[in-house]
């Protein structure tokens, strides 16, 4: 893929402090690619710094082969929706969308053309006499977007759009949000912190840790091929046991048994490691089946046809084991075998942790 918006090893301090460390990505034309991590991992550091508002300490950026990194924001062509949007409350949504016009100085002829031209890529059209105070929360996050693409962008950036609307908003926002991107074409670029929401929006997913980029690719591929212990823990829902390496595609837990698994790294035999299991990669056996983890079931969430049965293995800790609801009962003595069906434990060096 070529990229339309390249990062190059982006190096950024605050201090002492480094908040990126050597960050390289691509997005390419009419991509949407969601910078994914936790709090601190620095991907609003990222955004910034494609923005300018942040100036790298080392590294550049390119749009369109454009080197950028040094150009102050206004001339870099980015739209921005902010988290809480920043709309202005005494304004109509016309004069919202509007505003970015009359500060870059483009001619009060063209400015109603354009802002006609944004909202109607919104389904916003005949709104701009509204007052964004009485619209909506969905809607106001449209004329966000609006005005982002009013200007007509090569980028947009997204900072954790949807953080501010209830659950039930946000699930619709998010797949009203993705078909109009899709629709304009545009290049995206947007922060978040939750997994379902970059999954759900993003083309691929790039997953930060630390300031450093663990991993990037599609949600599938993240999910069923994690390239470090940090994105398999992050990405979705595992459990970790302790094992030890045995060579080609086993490792040997407590209890005496061995199971496949995929190794991400080159392992040693005889190595330590961490075992991660996804819950739909284990089911239930009898206790003394071969390849059984004893243990007992201490607790069941209900989710309808299937549950989520939370496993105290003994000597090895827990585990999450995704079966039908009435599999298994509380209190009830188990054996946990890898699913015959489901992703093989993936292992990983125990010195990652």
């Amino acid at each position: 893929m070529t990229g339309f918006l390249r990062l190059e090893a982006l190096e950024k301090r605050f201090g002492e402090t480094a908040v990126t460390r050597g960050v390289s990505l691509e997005v390419g034309q009419s991509e949407i690619l969601a910078l994914l991590g936790p709090s601190g991992s620095g991907k609003t550091t990222v955004l910034r710094l494609v923005a300018g508002f942040e100036r790298p300490d080392a590294g550049r950026i390119t749009i369109e082969g454009e080197d950028v990194t040094n150009l102050s924001p206004e001339r870099r062509r980015f739209g921005m929706v902010f988290q809480h949007y920043a709309l202005f409350p005494h304004l109509t949504v016309g004069e919202n969308v509007a505003f970015g016009l009359e500060a870059q100085g483009r001619p009060a002829a063209e400015i109603p053309g354009l802002v006609a031209k944004a909202l109607l890529a919104v389904d916003l059209a005949g709104f701009e006499g509204r007052k964004v105070t009485a619209i909506s929360g969905g809607q106001q996050q449209r004329v966000a977007l609006a005005r982002a693409l009013a200007p007509e962008p090569r980028v947009l950036l997204l900072d954790e759009p949807l953080s501010n609307l209830d659950p039930t908003l946000r699930e619709r926002t998010r797949r009203e949000l993705q078909r109009l991107i899709k629709r304009t074409g545009i290049t995206t670029l947007f922060v978040t912190h939750e997994q379902e929401e970059a999954f759900d929006l993003g083309d691929r997913v790039a997953v930060l840790h630390a300031g450093r980029l663990e991993q990037v690719g599609t949600p599938q591929t993240l999910y069923e091929e994690p390239a470090s212990r940090f994105v398999a823990a992050f990405i979705g829902r595992s459990s970790a046991l302790e094992g030890t390496w045995e060579g080609p595609v086993r490792v040997h837990l407590p209890g005496g048994v061995t199971w496949a698994a995929e190794a991400s790294e080159p392992l040693v035999r005889g190595e330590p490691v961490d075992v991660l299991v996804r819950p739909e990669g284990l089911a239930f056996a009898e206790p003394a089946a071969p390849l059984a983890l004893r243990g007992e079931v201490t607790a069941r969430r209900y989710a309808g046809p299937t549950a989520l049965f939370l496993v105290r293995l003994d000597g090895a800790g827990e585990v999450e084991v995704l079966a039908p609801s009435r599999a298994r009962s509380v209190g009830q003595t188990v054996g946990v075998v890898p699913a015959p069906a489901g992703p093989a434990p993936r292992v990983y060096a125990r010195e990652d942790i």
